[in-house]
C-alpha cells in the first residue's frame, strides 16, 4: 500500500500477530540521511580533523583524500540510525518538535554517545578519552537533527 513517499509497514513478531503498523516519510528519511552525512563531513573534515588524527596517533591522516569506505560507510549507517529513528517515531507516537528532540536527546546519549565511548576504549585507539569526546557530539548533534527532520515532514 504505497502512497507517494508513505510506506505502510507491518512489524510482526510472528507469522499471525501485527505487532505495530505505522506508516513512514520515506522523503523524510532520505533527507535526514543526506543531513547526516553533510552534517558529518563538515565535523569531520571541518571542524575536527586535527584533533581526530591526533586521537587515533595518525597524523598523517590530515589532509588526505578519504577513501570511498569512510564516505560509503557513514552514508549507510546513517541511513540505519535514521530508519530506526522513524520506526520508533511513529511507534512511541512522537509528533511534537520538543518530544522528538527529548527522544533524539535520549536515545543519542543512550545508545550512540554510550557506544561511541564504548568502541573507543579499545588497545586500537590510543587515547580513547580524547577519541569519545571529539565524536560524541556529533552523533549527539545528528539524532536530534534526525529526529526533528522526521518529526517536521510527518
Amino acid at each position: 500500500m504505497a502512497a507517494g513517499w508513505q510506506y505502510l509497514m507491518r512489524l510482526t513478531s510472528t507469522g499471525t500477530h501485527t505487532m505495530f503498523t505505522l506508516s513512514i516519510n520515506w522523503l523524510a528519511v532520505l533527507l535526514s540521511t543526506v543531513a547526516l552525512q553533510m552534517l558529518g563531513a563538515a565535523w569531520f573534515m571541518g571542524v575536527i580533523p586535527k584533533p581526530y588524527a591526533l586521537a587515533l596517533e595518525r597524523t598523517d591522516l590530515v589532509d588526505r583524500k578519504p577513501e570511498p569506505i569512510f564516505i560509503a560507510g557513514p552514508l549507510l549507517c546513517g541511513l540505519v540510525v535514521t530508519v530506526a529513528n522513524a520506526i520508533l517515531l511513529r511507534s512511541f507516537h512522537i509528533d511534537t518538535m520538543p518530544d522528538a528532540l527529548v527522544f533524539g536527546a535520549i536515545s543519542g546519549i543512550g545508545y550512540l554517545v554510550a557506544t561511541v565511548f564504548n568502541v573507543a576504549i579499545n588497545p586500537n585507539i590510543p587515547r580513547p578519552v580524547l577519541y569519545g569526546a571529539i565524536n560524541a557530539p556529533y552523533f549527539l548533534l545528528s539524532n536530534l537533527v534526525s529526529c526533528a527532520i522526521l518529526t517536521a515532514m510527518p
